[in-house]
């Protein structure tokens, strides 16, 4: 199926101003250090027109037509190089959305919040409205997509040689260090720039991956993928997509890597996406990446085959969940 043929259904549609969002529902950061990140960042300075949509479930297409999508393993996490239109970046979210934005941690969803303040005022935007602030309901995934966050700083998480930050800032470590070692590790944007995100709830899981999870995995990824699509073509005429993503699920819920990868590129491919960008940390995650990406290559049989057949394939691949990484 063709991207402009994907049915999709717009659950919710918000436009906003970046400074008065902000004004009007000002991030609650419960943590010290997320209100010493948004002070120095001039969270309250955020700028700009925000787009917010949040979409239905979409079906799946019974023919696995694929689109020809561009595919490549960056090494390291996302740097947000580049021009920003038609370019979405994946939000490794909560069914609640940017529901830790303001608490002492600082996984993947709550660092894009810190790096782009304007995601918590979203949250309580939607939910002063009376919106479900979620990106998954009693129906199934709601993946919400926002255009236009200024990313106004970015904190340094990595390992680093200096007291308080040997193993990083990541996860749990971020609320233990000393207020002076988050300072430092801020770097904050004269200039900022833009991005563009796809929240999808990460899947949970444990023992053996059921054809029944599977398909729930694929149908989140491909309605974000085929939304981020259709939003593209809507903010920014004749530009391609582009989808940034990596090992989603795959810390704190200890999804397995290669499965990840196969499902986000089926997805893809599958939404008509025509680049897709895959951080993989460092070698390993890159070897995991060539790995799922070839186990979807011989899944794949024929050009339209039934998309049935292909998940009953990924299915007896027989991939267990892991375990969490305590993030």
């Amino acid at each position: 199926m063709a991207a402009d043929e994907v049915s999709m259904q717009c659950l919710l549609r918000r436009d906003y101003d970046a400074a008065t969002l902000v004004c009007d529902h000002p991030p609650r950061l419960r943590h010290p250090h997320k209100r010493l990140v948004f002070e120095l960042c001039g969270g309250a300075a955020t700028r700009g027109a925000i787009a917010v949509t949040r979409w239905a479930a979409a079906a799946l297409p019974a023919a696995a037509v694929l689109a020809p999508t561009e595919t490549v393993a960056m090494s390291g996490t996302y740097d947000y190089a580049g021009d920003d239109r038609g370019v979405w970046h994946v939000n490794f979210a909560d069914p609640q959305l940017f529901v830790a934005y303001g608490s002492a941690l600082l996984a993947q969803d709550e660092l894009q919040a810190a790096e782009h303040p304007v995601l918590g005022a979203i949250r309580e935007a939607l939910l002063a409205e009376g919106q479900l602030a979620q990106t998954e309901d009693a129906t199934g995934c709601t993946p919400v997509l926002v255009a236009g966050a200024e990313r106004r700083c970015t904190i340094e998480t990595a390992p680093a040689r200096e007291p308080g930050r040997e193993y990083g800032l990541y996860g749990n470590r971020f609320a233990a260090a000393p207020a002076d070692v988050i300072r430092r590790a801020i770097r904050v944007h004269p200039q900022p720039g833009r991005s563009n995100l796809v929240a999808i709830a990460a899947p949970v899981g444990s023992g053996r991956y059921t054809r029944v999870q599977i398909e729930q995995i694929l149908v989140t990824a491909y309605t974000g993928f085929a939304a981020a699509v259709g939003e593209t073509a809507r903010l920014w005429p004749s530009t391609a997509a582009e989808i940034r993503t990596g090992f989603w699920g795959c810390g704190a819920f200890g999804g397995n890597r290669e499965i990840m990868v196969i499902l986000q590129l089926l997805a893809a491919r599958l939404a008509g996406t025509v680049r897709l960008r895959f951080y993989a940390f460092d070698d390993a995650g890159r070897a995991r990446f060539t790995a799922g990406a070839a186990a979807l290559d011989r899944v794949l049989r024929e050009p339209g085959e039934p998309l049935g057949e292909v998940l009953g394939r990924i299915t007896d691949l027989g991939y267990e969940w892991g375990m969490s990484d305590g993030n």
